[in-house]
């Protein structure tokens, strides 16, 4: 439609249009001064035949008002608005999750148990970095790099849901290898802000890797580490053997988290150190990473304004024309 989404410019012009009522009521009283009348005490003598035309004699006045409004509404400036947008990312995040992936990460104090709550609130999170770069790093006895850092989110949720215990790598938590190996991937990185989130649900008893080397390195980096230890408080069912059909046996066995630890490797490196006892303490803390790191974006608007109060001049015009027509011609002998 032509007139679909108008704005006026200058809609204080509209006040004038409170002036038809009274030129309305104006042309009602004085209408009668503008034709002769011829009072006659009796008419019967005349045919009471009323002219057609002069029942639309009014329609002069109608199109001058209808032009009149028209004109208003021109000077008010109706325009259709058209806004583009246009985005710019001026400081992208690199980010790399370090997960520990050691059989105690079955354990079942987090609902089914700490590595699939891990996986369902990290894949929301990955879904909240629009603009950002992620890659995953997996770690137990040893580590290594699960997906490189990509901004492709379907290979990271795809690696990350694929990521469960396999004894594939040695059993036992490698901290210090853990932190390397995502210090490894981030620091070649040309991204303005570098951010590590490494989460465990032990202690540093694995590796050929101090932790303090590891986190010196990510201080030398410029590499911000965020660290959140993963556990109740107190005992946990978790495995604690094999069976002979090559299961896990549960037992309670007591939660061991070096807090410690992580909180030297977040205060060194200027970030922060959290614990997540339960599922929805968990999500807070990836709810509040997500608000502290923030990638900085500016955006653009373009405006192009389309001015339509030129059909509404013409068709005044063309009113006032047609009123002039109708004045000189059949209402002449009227006028």
């Amino acid at each position: 439609m032509m007139f679909k989404d108008i704005e006026l410019a200058n809609p204080e012009y509209l006040w004038i249009l409170l002036l038809i009522p009274m030129i309305i009521l104006w042309e009602y009283i004085s209408r009668f001064k503008k034709y002769p009348n011829l009072k006659l005490s009796s008419l019967k003598g005349f045919k009471d035949e009323k002219s057609l035309l002069a029942k639309f004699r009014p329609l002069i006045f109608v199109l001058r008002v209808f032009a009149f409004m028209l004109i208003v509404i021109a000077l008010s400036r109706p325009q259709v608005v058209q806004v583009s947008t246009k985005t710019k990312t001026n400081r992208g995040i690199d980010i790399v999750m370090a997960i520990d992936v050691s059989s105690s990460m079955l354990a079942q104090d987090l609902k089914p148990n700490r590595l699939a709550a891990l996986k369902r609130v990290a894949s929301q999170f990955i879904d909240d970095r629009l603009s950002d770069r992620i890659g995953l790093v997996v770690y137990a006895g040893e580590s290594y790099t699960k997906t490189p850092i990509t901004n492709d989110k379907s290979i990271i949720k795809m690696a990350l849901e694929n990521i469960k215990f396999e004894n594939l790598i040695e059993d036992g938590t490698a901290i210090g290898m853990g932190l390397a190996t995502s210090v490894n991937r981030l620091k070649d990185s040309r991204a303005k802000s570098k951010i590590i989130i490494l989460l465990t649900d032990g202690v540093n008893n694995s590796g050929f890797i101090d932790p303090k080397i590891a986190t010196e390195l990510a201080v030398e980096y410029g590499i911000k580490t965020y660290t959140i230890g993963l556990g109740s408080n107190g005992n946990a069912r978790a495995p604690v053997g094999l069976l002979p059909n090559g299961s896990f046996r549960y037992g309670i066995t007591k939660v061991e988290i070096d807090e410690d630890l992580l909180k030297e490797i977040s205060k060194s490196t200027g970030g922060l150190y959290f614990r997540a006892t339960n599922n929805k303490k968990l999500e807070e803390i990836y709810s509040e990473i997500n608000k502290l790191e923030k990638t900085e974006i500016e955006e653009f608007k373009y405006y192009n304004y389309q001015d339509k109060y030129r059909v509404l001049v013409l068709i005044s015009i063309a009113l006032l024309f047609i009123e002039w027509i109708l004045k000189n011609t059949l209402f002449k002998s009227f006028i």
